[in-house]
């Protein structure tokens, strides 16, 4: 699921991808922004597909060890007791993900050795033999398999690291709102009745993070100059030339929380612009923006520019 951190670093790109363009309509890049976000979900119903073909992979091992030769006796009488695997039935039954798979058109024939190679390795684990002994046929036992195959089999493989990496560009990013999703799923499918086994959110409260992340984005452009003003007044000794572009869109969008969203606690916003220059900017930017930052900080409250109210009090 999509936290306000990454929220923030959808965000990021967006700016960044619309101080690249020459196109500066902002509806359009606005777009793309949520077509970003979006993509997590299809990320997410695409992970999901690949753990059904995983499972559904068995019966067309059964069918090809039927047809050897000179089939043995386990080859004609195969344990197929994964078909039948509660959580995936109950997945092939959830109306959204069946609509979501027509939507972002999944489908795995592009790549057949996937599911085959896969399957294989399950089929030699010990993990597998287990299951298969496993005479406790509910939908919480049958979780336990399928949470195998995504965390041991799928995300420990070479192969489908690479497919995801080519499908998604953002794969680096949103593999860990990803994973959360899926982590929410097998919280969710919990019911018996398949019919009260819910998809994960893409937030926990996406009609308020979209409000968030459209404002923060639109904001932040909205009152570029003034915000590139305040910035500049604290950098006169730096060239700007020398100003990492990633560091004055991280600088503007704290800025623009401190005073656009009276909600959000100060010391919540510096801390996330200043983990988030950890990992996307330079090595020396943390403490360049957080100075930079402290004295912007103090200048706004001087002139009662940063109005907080409700949680926002809070720090």
């Amino acid at each position: 699921m999509l936290n306000r951190r990454q929220l923030r670093i959808k965000v990021l790109q967006a700016l960044y991808a619309y101080q690249q363009s020459e196109n500066k309509q902002i509806t359009a890049h606005e777009k793309l922004l949520l077509q970003s976000v979006d993509q997590v979900f299809e990320m997410y119903i695409w992970m999901l597909s690949l753990i059904v073909e995983v499972v559904e992979y068995a019966e067309r091992d059964a069918e090809d060890s039927a047809a050897k030769h000179l089939p043995t006796e386990a080859d004609l009488a195969p344990n197929l007791k994964i078909l039948h695997n509660k959580f995936i039935l109950s997945l092939l039954k959830n109306p959204e993900y069946l609509a979501a798979i027509k939507k972002y058109k999944v489908d795995w024939s592009f790549d057949p050795e996937m599911a085959r190679s896969l399957f294989y390795a399950l089929k030699a684990a010990p993990e597998y033999q287990t299951y298969l002994k496993n005479t406790d046929d509910s939908i919480q036992a049958d979780k336990d398999i399928i949470r195998f195959i995504f965390k041991k089999l799928i995300m420990k493989s070479p192969t489908a690291e690479q497919v995801f990496e080519e499908k998604f560009l953002s794969w680096p990013v949103d593999k860990d709102p990803m994973q959360a999703m899926i982590a929410k799923t097998f919280k969710n499918f919990s019911n018996e009745d398949f019919a009260k086994n819910k998809l994960a959110e893409l937030s926990a409260d996406w009609m308020e993070d979209r409000e968030f992340l459209v404002t923060l984005f639109q904001q932040t452009i909205r009152y570029d100059q003034e915000y590139q003003q305040l910035i500049g007044d604290k950098t006169q000794n730096w060239e700007a030339d020398r100003i990492a572009l990633m560091d004055t869109l991280l600088m503007k969008m704290a800025i623009c929380e401190f005073m656009g969203f009276p909600s959000i606690p100060v010391k919540v916003t510096l801390n996330e612009y200043l983990d988030i220059s950890k990992e996307f900017s330079t090595p020396k930017s943390n403490s360049f923006i957080n100075g930079i930052l402290d004295k912007v900080l103090s200048e706004l409250k001087e002139q009662n520019k940063i109005r907080k109210s409700g949680r926002g009090l809070i720090g």
